[in-house]
């Protein structure tokens, strides 16, 4: 049996929206830390999703990027769920991790997550240097333990920013989850990393889980659209429901295989 696929998540082929990559693993035993990132990096995705089977409909997952482990992947969380029902026919699934757990499913027309909101932590000025290394002003700051929120005044402002990620780089923030309002949408963002590889992220899960409490709050609305507009692009059904974020997007396996015990071992 296939115990491995490479995933596309929050995509819209018909706008032209990529979505971003996954690459997802069902293992039969604990892996080292050292051997993950090891197949992480052979795999060379934004991210790979290593899961173990505890019992029936919940599975133990650790996510890594092909430079170091991540602490928390919506987007692979996703592509999870693909695995699940295109592979081993299970429409749903709780994931658990180690800071708590994720909720997975498909629901006859999008593929979805159940996840914690990130909430803010302060309002607050935002640091120095950051405006002059994203290249444009800064409409308001907020501080999360995750990404920090950057809002800037318009969807075309956020579309054209060309960072300079050595400078954002030097600053004490691990990322940034830079949104405005959307021109056709409810709000639009770009996640930028400046710390890892990637620099920035295709579309974001954990961004959308800071995101989405915090237009919610401010358009009053509980279920909304959302873009992001990175290079690829993403697309986002995102809503809101008491203290639960729920994602919804389109999901498809592009490759699949098996992974053979004695390479991963």
């Amino acid at each position: 049996m296939h115990n491995f696929c490479i995933v596309t998540v929050f995509h819209d082929i018909n706008q032209k929206i990529k979505g971003n990559t996954a690459a997802v693993i069902e293992l039969t035993i604990n892996l080292e830390t050292e051997n993950c990132a090891a197949l992480a990096e052979e795999f060379n995705q934004p991210a790979t999703s290593f899961i173990k089977k505890e019992k029936e409909g919940h599975y133990a997952v650790r996510w890594f990027a092909p430079d170091g482990e991540i602490g928390l992947c919506g987007h692979g969380s996703l592509a999870i769920a693909a695995y699940l029902r295109e592979v081993k026919g299970e429409d749903k699934a709780t994931l658990h991790f180690k800071d708590g757990i994720i909720q997975v499913g498909f629901n006859g027309e999008h593929y979805f997550i159940w996840i914690e909101p990130i909430e803010i932590i302060e309002h607050k000025a935002p640091p120095a240097g950051l405006a002059e290394a994203l290249g444009t002003g800064i409409v308001d700051y907020f501080t999360t333990n995750n990404k920090d929120i950057v809002l800037v005044s318009s969807e075309d402002v956020l579309k054209n920013l060309k960072p300079d990620f050595l400078a954002l780089a030097r600053l004490e923030p691990f990322g940034y989850a830079v949104s405005a309002p959307g021109n056709h949408s409810d709000f639009v963002s770009r996640t930028f990393v400046p710390k890892v590889q990637q620099l920035e992220d295709h579309a974001t899960g954990s961004s959308h889980a800071i995101l989405t409490p915090f237009w919610s709050e401010r358009l009053m609305k509980s279920e909304m659209k959302a873009y992001q507009l990175s290079p690829r692009g993403g697309y986002f059904i995102c809503e809101m429901h008491l203290n639960k974020v729920l994602l919804k997007g389109n999901a498809k396996i592009w490759a699949q295989g098996e992974a053979l015990k004695t390479y991963y071992l």
